[in-house]
């Protein structure tokens, strides 16, 4: 792996239409658009409508410093957008619209060049809703290399998932990313048994999974791989919205693992470092508006190597 690991998000690129106004989101688009801003040669492999919401998307993106060239522009679809009330606690529940250009993905030569050098991809269920965007999905990822990162991360969203669809993407993925409202429907779907960690520890086996992360909000997080745990307690802070707060873990998590922190030591230790600087970076998002604000120089310098 190059010093700037190479971490592609595959997926869903949309606008939020906030209370407070449009903002640029989807969970594959905002793990990238994190991934960059924290130090990796971040691409986003989706599709937009040939429209105003489109060219608007993809300027938002180059003026993060995100390559466009894997993100199509569909001559007759339009751009996605997705309705989001948060609530009291700062919580967003979506209305996600249908027949978009993301439910149009393909395989084409950009997209293949984004995966074929690729430390981590990031994909996830809500993108799989259509069968043409589900088979350009998991034929890119299957065209990762072999020891790349290949993580799945679950969006149980609205009627757009289901039992097949989740047990092939667990088959085709080494990382799973599960938050806790999540796991409890996966455990009845997989017919998993016991407490969270006993489900997570069947996941992980039943798939062989490297890393199985469970975001749980305000209580932070639980990460098991090979054996080993690591629980962190989450750190408090001032939520405005929890829109991306889940991608930028992902994100942070992910910079962690290539960067071999979770090997450094053997232990559960260097697990709890990956933790702890993922919740770091997932708390700071929470306290600001948006999926993807502007992370500060002491969050992105953690994540620079060490010379």
């Amino acid at each position: 792996m190059s010093a700037r690991p190479i971490i592609v998000g595959i997926g869903e690129l949309l606008w939020d239409v906030l209370p407070t106004g449009r903002e640029l989101g989807g969970a594959p688009a905002n793990f990238a658009c994190h991934a960059r801003a924290l130090g990796a040669e971040a691409r986003l492999i989706s599709r937009v409508g040939a429209d105003d919401l489109g060219r608007e998307a993809l300027a938002r993106l180059a003026a993060l410093g995100l390559p466009t060239d894997s993100i199509a522009v569909d001559a007759s679809l339009p751009t996605s957008t997705v309705s989001v009330v948060v609530d009291a606690a700062g919580q967003p529940h979506y209305q996600i619209h249908e027949n978009v250009a993301w439910d149009a993905l393909q395989v084409d030569a950009a997209s293949q060049r984004a995966v074929m050098d690729a430390d981590a991809v990031c994909f996830g269920s809500l993108a799989q809703r259509s069968a043409n965007s589900q088979a350009a999905i998991r034929a890119l990822v299957r065209a990762t290399p072999a020891n790349a990162l290949r993580l799945f991360d679950v969006n149980l969203r609205q009627q757009y998932f289901s039992l097949p669809l989740i047990e092939e993407s667990l088959a085709l993925a080494n990382v799973l990313k599960v938050n806790d409202a999540e796991l409890p429907q996966l455990a009845e779907m997989c017919r998993l048994t016991g407490d969270a960690r006993a489900q997570i520890s069947q996941l992980a086996g039943r798939y062989a999974l490297r890393l199985v992360a469970c975001t749980r909000g305000a209580h932070g997080s639980v990460l098991f791989s090979d054996g080993r745990w690591s629980e962190h307690p989450g750190l408090p802070t001032e939520v405005v919205d929890t829109v991306g707060a889940g991608d930028s873990f992902t994100a942070a998590m992910t910079m962690g693992v290539l960067a071999g922190w979770a090997r450094s030591t053997g232990s559960g230790q260097a697990l709890d470092e990956i933790n702890q600087r993922a919740n770091e970076v997932a708390a700071y998002v929470c306290s600001q508006p948006g999926a993807t604000p502007a992370l500060p120089e002491r969050l992105r310098e953690l994540f620079t190597p060490k010379e």
